[in-house]
């Protein structure tokens, strides 16, 4: 939908607020990813800007945060004027194409944004366009399709990824391609054949974050990363 010249979009799930209690997982994550950060940072899809405060240090510059979902950019206000977000931080209401184009960044980061979008080829193009000489491009989106489920229909995915999506998508070869939570992801596979949950509840998500992910943590190293349920890819210009 367009609004006065500008494509807004209204996002149809409720995990944000539910996966915001993943600490663990958040952390895990941010350990993964903030090696990658520095200098201007453009985040697509920044929510409510529940990734900020375990991202942000000193390697930043400047922070923009591109969200199209109204409902989502006034939680982000809300939390900002609360001191949860660091006050100079940008957030842009809005998508990629309100940017202008000349604007780039030294790394853009999308963090369970990127299979909410059908055309993901294109998203991929016009965010590789947006880096800087140098600059690199962070995704980590749900992994493997045989894990799709009613779930993530429900809140408007429409794929999960795996290491060969990832290349064809992009065209280019990664300086980081990898998996994460190898213990959740056996977890997510029982579920899908045993108990066939449509959505976890707070309670099972506080139990995945608290005791799986932190075997996760052990034993993705041990699988040299090549299990798990999420992917995370990094891409230099």
């Amino acid at each position: 939908m367009t609004v006065n010249g500008v494509e807004t979009f209204e996002y149809v799930g409720k995990e944000l607020e539910l996966f915001e209690l993943a600490h663990n997982w958040k952390r895990y994550c941010a350990s993964r990813i903030r090696p990658y950060l520095t200098g201007d940072v453009l985040e697509v899809g920044a929510g409510f800007g529940a990734n900020i405060g375990y991202l942000y240090d000193d390697a930043i510059t400047r922070w923009v945060s591109l969200e199209p979902d109204a409902r989502l950019c006034t939680d982000y206000r809300r939390r900002q004027s609360q001191g949860c977000i660091p006050a100079h931080c940008e957030l842009v209401e809005a998508t990629q194409d309100a940017l202008p184009s000349a604007e780039t960044f030294d790394t853009v980061i999308y963090i369970d944004v990127l299979e909410h979008i059908r055309d993901d080829q294109a998203e991929f193009d016009r965010c590789f366009k947006r880096l800087r000489p140098g600059g690199k491009l962070m995704i980590l989106c749900p992994a493997h399709n045989f894990l799709f489920s009613p779930f993530d229909t429900a809140i408007g995915h429409f794929r999960r990824y795996n290491k060969a999506m990832y290349r064809e998508m992009s065209g280019r070869v990664p300086l980081v391609i990898e998996y994460l939570d190898s213990v959740g992801m056996v977890a997510s596979f029982a579920n899908k054949l045993l108990l066939r949950q449509s959505y976890p509840n707070e309670k099972q998500v506080k139990l995945w974050d608290r005791l799986f992910v932190r075997m996760s943590r052990l034993v993705d190293p041990l699988t040299c990363r090549m299990l798990g349920k999420s992917i995370l890819g990094v891409w230099q210009k």
